[in-house]
């Protein structure tokens, strides 16, 4: 089946085109969401079911110039599975002592471990510098200020990097 008909059926808001979507896709995008989610089972339907809402609410932005439909689907699927991971991880750390299963410690680092190579992974596409810039400044909440104050440069020129950096990982992740 050809893309731009399931795309168009999409962008026309047509249930056809998520039921082709479903229908061509599915394994792709469960396949994807799983790999990412690794021992996050239990929310494995539910990704799905966002990543294939995210396509239907975001098919405007698909441009298949830039990449095949294909290509869009699986990186809408991998960045919904790691937002999966990263709201997981955060509930799993403000659970309380009162709550029927207390986290294993085990599954927290193996999540926490899985999570950090996917930081890793993304982030070895900037330079060094742009790399220790968002990991301060994303990972770690360091303020800009202080960011500037310790590199003896200017608020500005982060911003500048931040952006830059954005945008070429964006570029990376289409």
């Amino acid at each position: 089946m050809d893309e731009t008909i399931i795309v168009k059926q999409i962008v026309r808001k047509k249930e056809i085109g998520l039921e082709l979507l479903i229908d061509h896709y599915a394994g792709l995008i469960t396949s994807i969401v799983r790999r990412h989610l690794g021992s996050l089972r239990m929310y494995e339907e539910e990704c799905v079911n966002d990543v294939l809402l995210s396509i239907w609410k975001n098919i405007g932005s698909f441009n298949h110039k830039q990449n095949s439909f294909k290509n869009w689907v699986g990186a809408i699927a991998k960045y919904k599975a790691i937002d999966y991971k990263r709201k997981y991880m955060k509930d799993r750390q403000t659970i309380s002592l009162s709550d029927t299963e207390p986290p294993s410690s085990a599954d927290s680092a193996l999540l926490q471990q899985e999570l950090q190579e996917e930081i890793d992974e993304l982030l070895s596409h900037l330079n060094e510098k742009d790399r220790e810039l968002f990991k301060k400044y994303y990972l770690e909440d360091i303020q800009l200020d202080e960011i500037a104050h310790r590199t003896h440069t200017t608020k500005d020129n982060l911003y500048n990097r931040l952006s830059r950096g954005r945008k070429k990982l964006k570029e990376i992740i289409r």
